[in-house]
């Protein structure tokens, strides 16, 4: 990963979420749950094995300002169970649940749902986890569309979300 050029692309580029969503070449990411108003789908560049994202389809940048109660529970509700799913596929040690973004970049409203592997030192944890700078893991297409079919199926047998596409 470039970082200098990811870091251009959020600024400049279409976003991300939407170019996914329209099925843009340059935007591909594993779909792990999908509904009429979600999406979840694995990070491009996680920093943590199976990490993954959600975001309201629709194109909303803030999280409390953009969303009433019910789209914000109903949105909530999924990276709830989409966080399970992940604890049940991939035994965590801790999940962290963030949302990023800002006017200036990446400014669609996504959660990320990272999985701490067991063992991790405590110095390798929670912030230093999840920061890019730190590097990123580098999946190969198999092993990414290998995690997306366990995340599938555990959000599946939980059986809480309509059934992913």
């Amino acid at each position: 990963m470039d970082l200098r050029s990811y870091v251009e692309r959020t600024r400049s580029g279409p976003c991300f979420v939407c170019a996914f969503l329209a099925g843009h070449p340059d935007y591909p990411h594993e779909t792990v749950f999908e509904d009429e108003h979600h999406v979840a789908f694995l990070d491009r560049w996680p920093t943590l094995p199976g990490k993954v994202l959600v975001a309201p389809k629709r194109h909303i940048e803030h999280a409390v300002r953009d969303l009433d109660a019910a789209a914000y529970t109903r949105l909530m509700l999924v990276v709830r169970e989409v966080a399970l799913a992940v604890e049940d596929a991939l035994d965590p040690e801790r999940t962290y649940l963030y949302s990023l973004g800002s006017q200036q970049g990446n400014s669609h409203l996504h959660w990320h749902i990272a999985a701490l592997p067991p063992g991790v030192p405590y110095e390798e944890q929670q912030f230093h986890a999840l920061m890019t700078e730190n590097g990123v893991l580098a999946p190969s297409p198999r092993e990414a569309a290998d995690t997306a079919s366990r995340l599938r199926g555990a959000i599946a047998v939980r059986g809480a979300l309509t059934t992913p596409r």
